[in-house]
């Protein structure tokens, strides 16, 4: 009933039925008054019936086909986003599971598999508004971590000395930079730019701007 008005189920947490939490097996009935959250950040509810024996409180990600951009500037951020564009959606639920990873999708359908727990649907808008609703629906801007992770693989960036990847710098870089990372995994380099420059203004764009709440409350729906 609630998927049906388009709600994804990887996002709500607690149901109310007449005021009473109840879970996903509970069974309608005519006139009832059924309210439906998200997942609680601030607020204690332990007492109360949830959804999912599993916490959604993960910071590590994978993401569909359709979210390139959104990927590139959440791994930025320093978050871990799992991406490869020739994954299938059946594929990207498999990491999910096998890896703890909360889906990110364009596709309510995904979310709807009964495989699925852990998911956010990534509405129509801009892509900090989009990257902006994420962090804030999950309460994790103190995780951030800018320009500590490859935008490429994932991989961790650590600082690499110079000297050791002189050969692989550009001649005009070497005149203006000394310092430099390099990812662990693909060993790609980076140092900073211009891109990085850009980079930090869609940075400060997401963070500067206050939190937004991209919640689902039905309220007060009569069951006919």
């Amino acid at each position: 009933m609630i998927e049906a008005l388009g709600v994804p189920h990887t996002e709500i947490d607690l149901v109310l039925v007449n005021g009473r939490s109840v879970d996903f097996r509970h069974f309608l009935q005519d006139g009832d008054r059924v309210s439906v959250y998200p997942v609680f950040e601030s607020l204690n509810i332990e007492n109360v019936t949830r959804l999912r024996q599993i916490p959604l409180r993960k910071t590590r990600f994978v993401a569909d086909h359709n979210l390139g951009d959104i990927v590139k500037y959440m791994r930025v951020l320093g978050f871990d986003v799992h991406f490869d564009p020739l994954l299938s959606y059946r594929e990207v639920v498999k990491i999910s599971r096998e890896e703890n990873r909360i889906i990110l999708t364009k596709s309510r359908q995904i979310l709807k598999f009964k495989e699925v727990s852990h998911g956010i649907f990534i509405r129509p808008g801009a892509r900090e508004q989009q990257i902006r609703r994420i962090i804030d629906y999950l309460d994790i801007r103190d995780r951030i971590t800018p320009f500590s992770r490859c935008i490429r693989c994932n991989g961790l960036l650590k600082n690499i000395a110079k000297e050791s990847i002189e050969d692989r710098i550009p001649l005009k870089t070497k005149e203006f930079c000394d310092e430099y990372v390099q990812c662990e995994s693909c060993e790609n380099i980076y140092w900073k730019g211009t891109h990085c420059i850009r980079m930090q203004k869609v940075i400060d764009r997401i963070l500067d701007s206050p939190p937004t709440y991209c919640r689902h409350v039905l309220a007060k729906n009569s069951v006919n």
